[in-house]
């Protein structure tokens, strides 16, 4: 017979187990869907299952875990509750101040990495993952930087997440003044030249041991790094009476000095 499979790929999810045995009913470990429902909300259980393991992992069961995502929901609500009038008024984002390029390149690294882990590795613990992380981030965005920023950050938070928890993001999305449903909105869009850094950390060490961190541009050669290190004030001191052997410069990454 010739046919096509109806499916591109198979996913096989794993087993849900409690105290490490499988939940059954023989054994009396079952945690009703419904005492989680009507305590936390139907969004709680969908997103701790998710992300607890991957889907073609076991998952072990944790009332701890359920308080965890239920918290982190209440996090992302409060965060948007208490910027309502901000994101409502769609204001211009203008990336002029380094806090708001340090936003938005988070922003759009959570993109990719959500955008991948659902369409291509179905690994959505990773992806709810990244999402938190965007969170810490907008709440550890300063005041004085770009407010524009911070309104498409929030928005698009509510879409990134929506998949997950598609109850409470639908709430979310029409407190801010939304009229279509947030499941009918476009996927955000990722923009890789977000993600090119102006500055970089590097490494600086002396026979293999570090000695200093600076920040240098990112597009610095090996000459650049070399040039830059050997006139930090430190590092002056440290090679001052030795004799440079070597400088191995790794761009991006780090430089060593090698004296005697």
């Amino acid at each position: 017979m010739n046919f096509t499979e109806p499916f591109k790929s198979l996913l096989t999810q794993g087993m849900v187990l409690k105290d490490g045995a499988k939940m059954s009913k023989s054994k009396g470990n079952v945690v009703s869907p419904d005492e989680i429902i009507e305590k936390y909300g139907a969004d709680t259980g969908r997103l701790f299952i998710l992300f607890a393991a991957p889907p073609d992992r076991d998952l072990e069961w944790s009332d701890s875990g359920v308080e965890g995502s239920y918290r982190f929901l209440n996090r992302v609500w409060r965060m948007v509750e208490s910027h309502v009038e901000l994101v409502a008024q769609k204001l211009p984002v203008n990336l002029g101040d380094e806090a708001a390029k340090d936003l938005n390149r988070t922003l759009h690294a959570t993109i990719k990495k959500v955008s991948d882990d659902i369409g291509e590795r179905r690994q959505f613990n990773t992806a709810i993952s990244s999402i938190m992380e965007l969170v810490n981030k907008i709440y550890a965005y300063p005041e004085n930087a770009d407010r524009g920023m911070l309104a498409h950050a929030i928005e698009s938070v509510i879409i990134l997440l929506a998949p997950f928890a598609p109850h409470i993001t639908e709430e979310m999305w029409r407190m801010i003044g939304r009229e279509d449903s947030v499941h009918h909105q476009s996927w955000p869009a990722f923009d890789e030249t977000a993600l090119i850094l102006d500055e970089i950390e590097i490494v600086v060490q002396v026979n293999g041991k570090v000695r200093e961190k600076l920040i240098i541009p990112a597009d610095a050669t090996k000459q650049d790094m070399e040039a830059m290190v050997t006139e930090n004030s430190r590092i002056k001191e440290l090679i001052a009476d030795k004799t440079i052997r070597k400088v191995i410069a790794v761009p991006g990454k780090l430089i060593n000095i090698v004296v005697g």
